[in-house]
Parts: C-alpha cells; structure tokens; sequence
C-alpha cells in the first residue's frame, strides 16, 4: 500500500479531480492514505474532510506522517491514465524501484506533461524542501515510467 502526498500548493483548484481518481486506488486496496499539501483554507479543509484525506503544510511533515515505505508525490494538476491502479499495483508487487509516474499531457504542444514520483520514503525524508523536480533530479528517477 502507498501514502499519496498531493501538491496542490500550486493549483488547489485541481484538486478534487485528481482525489476522485485516487479513490478507485484506495477501493482497490493501493493507496492506504492521501495527504494534501496546500495553503490552509476553509474549502481544503473540508474537501479532506469529504475524501478522508490529511492536510499537511508541506511535503516534509506529510513525509514524516506517512505510514507506509513507499510514497506517490503527486502535482494536482495531474490526470491519471486508465488503467493506472493496475500498472502502479503490479510495478509495486514486483518489487520495482521508483518511478516516475506520467499523466495525461494537457496544452499545447510545447508544455510539459506532468509527472509524479514513487520513491521509497526513506530516500526522500533526507532530502531538504523537497519539490517534484528536485525529488525526481536528486534521486535519479527515470523510466519505468508507470501510468
């Protein structure tokens, strides 16, 4: 099982798309927890409240909260392709390393596609103010890609 932490600092207006596909993860027994990383407001609250998640003022404490050794950081913006309860379960089974996790592309033709992180807490917990990019450059993260 994975302890989700999703960034939203950037774009909480995203948010609750991203936590309805990441409920067929927890029905399906993958995702044990979610923690939302955002500016504390009335509406974040409430909207972890509604999903069962944590809010967390960054990615340091939802690290040292987390409870399971593998962790899936993910931008809000992110949109999760079919079928990935499937890959990332079987990825994670195998015994695979970590992943970058790609999304669906939105815009134009030269932005980027966003991406999440699966890494093993323990690697990421030593590493200062972590961020997406930084996670993904500090710890070598390349393909498998998984999504």
């Amino acid at each position: 099982m994975l302890s989700v932490i999703v960034d939203a600092r950037q774009d909480p207006d995203a948010l609750p798309a991203l936590l309805a596909q990441l409920t067929r993860g927890a029905v399906e027994g993958l995702v044990r927890e979610v923690f939302i990383v955002a500016p504390h407001s009335e509406t974040i609250v409430a909207l972890c409240e509604d999903m069962g998640a944590e809010a967390a003022d960054g990615i340091e404490p939802a690290l040292a909260w987390a409870k399971s050794d593998l962790v899936l950081v993910l931008p809000a913006a992110l949109r999760l392709r079919d079928g990935w309860v499937e890959a990332l379960g079987a990825h994670v089974a195998a015994g695979g390393p970590g992943a970058v996790v790609v999304g669906l592309v939105r815009g134009g033709l030269f932005s980027s596609a966003p991406f999440g992180v699966l890494v093993e807490r323990a690697r990421v917990v030593s590493l200062q103010e972590p961020d997406l990019d930084r996670l993904r450059r500090k710890l070598g993260l390349r393909p498998p890609r998984i999504g």
